[in-house]
């Protein structure tokens, strides 16, 4: 082999794979929304129907014909020059898939985090060692069969690696989290030790649905009277936590900690490293019984942090969860409540019952579930020591959170942005909300995931609750029991579409939606689930 084969094998790969690398972005993006685990990843990815799967199949079938067409229409000037020629149709063909995937723009940006970007730097050198690989190898094979036609072909099969990314990537991942393991873990020790040496008062909220709106109604009304750091958007994991602590310190005097937990033993996690002294759990739903199998198994791992807390502030339906443990146990509907709800199209108004003090009270946050979560951040604020009056004058100062019911008013028209909601309760408040308003009303929908065995049951109910919408469901995974449930509550048929992107649906909605007209837009889901 010689020495201008070596070089043209090297720059060949250093070439193809930096534009696989560049091909494989968005199975990164799609990766960190899996949480950077190859099963889910590749739950989405071998998913019936899966786009990015037939895009790349489709990438590397196009590879291949073109590249083998090339070689043998210039074969007349000999298999080198041939080969040669064809590196044309192959780079050009790469470049237009990477314009293409404009077209495909993911909903969820990727977080350009330290991760990503070294996860992305190890993907580019084994796909470059891949190419480097399969240069050497197929060169070999051609000095051994030593055949023309084998030489004018013999890089044709390089076509084959578009749809190896998937299972390069997770490659990738899996050697990263060698170093990644490790860093985080030694990151999360930091913060934990930061936590335990603070005097700040350390809260914890967990809960199926509502925990970032309880949690930043209750960080709200308790800056009227201390100083409170709260961990930000959705930061609900350890590295989420880590994370604010580096952040933002804890030079505060209450510390709010969101919790999630998507598996048996998240909440254990969470508690000992935030070792909170006060919890809230806002309810239990069906939600992540994908993972826990479940409901009882939600309701136990939920109940983990009235183990920890020694004062706990229970939502209804996390009622029956058992807090013997703790100091003091505030009870929805027992010890405090949220009465005489009235809802509008511009607030929620209520009497909220605490302490055996009735206060009325009103907020420009929407839906019934608006009320029920800000009782719960008043009765957190009263066991840290706020009046009652003191939380109703807090209340009214309050701001929804962003994508959570967030009102959006627009030239005339009414966008209730519910995007980040994915729970049944929610579903059902958002629609009640937007059921007050007047003129045509419109449902953007996707549907509800990580419901387990229930999940074409719960599709089945949102899909009845839809009758009377205009109906517009995005994507293919979950629509079709969506409609069956719609169909059968007797919906018709002509107030329900069914597109592919959610920019179709707001092509939909550019054309339709009129002055005085207002729109759900309920789920947005991540692109791992569309």
């Amino acid at each position: 082999m010689n020495d201008h084969l070596l070089i043209g094998i090297f720059l060949g790969a250093a070439i193809a794979g930096y534009l696989f690398a560049d091909v494989s972005v968005r199975l990164c993006a799609l990766l960190q929304q899996s949480g950077y685990s190859a099963g889910r990843f590749f739950k989405w990815y071998f998913k019936k129907g899966n786009i990015q799967r037939k895009r790349l199949s489709l990438l590397s079938l196009s590879l291949a014909l073109l590249t083998a067409l090339f070689n043998v229409c210039f074969s007349f000037l000999g298999y080198v020059w041939a080969n040669y020629i064809s590196i044309a149709p192959f780079v050009g063909i790469l470049i237009l898939y990477l314009w293409s995937e404009k077209k495909y723009a993911l909903k969820v940006r990727p977080k350009p985090s330290a991760r990503v970007i070294r996860l992305a730097a190890a993907h580019y050198l084994l796909t470059f060692g891949l190419c480097v690989g399969v240069g050497f190898g197929l060169s070999y094979a051609s000095l051994a069969v030593n055949e023309t036609w084998f030489y004018l072909l013999r890089f044709v099969p390089f076509a084959i690696v578009p749809m190896l990314l998937p299972f390069t990537l997770c490659g990738a991942n899996c050697v990263m989290c060698l170093y990644e393991i490790p860093h985080n873990r030694r990151f999360v020790k930091r913060a934990k030790r930061a936590l335990a040496a603070s005097k700040c008062v350390k809260v914890g909220v967990t809960g199926s649905f509502g925990k970032t709106s309880v949690k930043h109604y209750a960080g709200a009304m308790l800056s009227q009277k201390f100083s409170v750091i709260a961990t930000p958007a959705s930061y609900n994991t350890p590295m989420g936590i880590a994370r604010t602590v580096k952040e933002q310190g804890l030079g505060c005097d209450i510390f709010l900690a969101e919790m999630g937990a998507r598996h048996t033993g998240d909440i254990s996690e969470l508690c000992e490293l935030v070792q909170p002294e006060y919890g809230v759990i806002t309810g239990v739903c069906p939600q992540h019984i994908e993972t826990f199998g479940s409901l009882e198994a939600i309701k136990k791992e939920k109940g983990e942090l009235a183990k920890y807390a020694k004062k706990v502030v229970l939502g209804r339906s996390a009622a029956e969860i058992s807090a013997e443990g703790a100091e003091t146990v505030l009870r929805e509907g027992t010890d405090f409540a949220a009465e005489n709800i009235e809802l509008t199209t511009e607030g929620t108004a209520f009497d909220l019952l605490l302490n055996g003090t009735r206060v009325h009270l009103s907020t420009p946050l929407l839906g019934r579930h608006a009320a029920e979560d800000v009782a719960l951040a008043g009765a957190l604020c009263s066991l840290l020591g706020m009046t009652a009056e003191e939380i109703a004058v807090a209340a009214e100062k309050l701001q929804p959170v962003p994508h959570r019911l967030q009102l959006i008013k627009a030239n005339g028209r009414n966008i209730l942005d519910d995007s980040y909601n994915s729970n049944v309760e929610g579903a059902k408040n958002a629609l009640e909300a937007l059921g007050r308003f007047g003129g045509k009303k419109f449902v953007v929908t996707p549907g509800l995931v990580e419901l387990g065995a229930l999940e074409e049951e719960k599709n089945r109910e949102l899909g009845a609750a839809l009758v009377g919408f205009e109906v517009v469901l995005v994507g293919e995974t979950l629509v079709l029991p969506v409609r069956q449930g719609y169909t059968e509550a007797g919906g018709e048929e002509g107030r329900l579409r069914i597109v592919p992107t959610l920019q179709k649906a707001q092509e939909i909605l550019s054309r339709e939606l009129g002055e005085g007209d207002s729109v759900l837009f309920l789920n947005d889901l991540p692109d791992i689930y569309l």
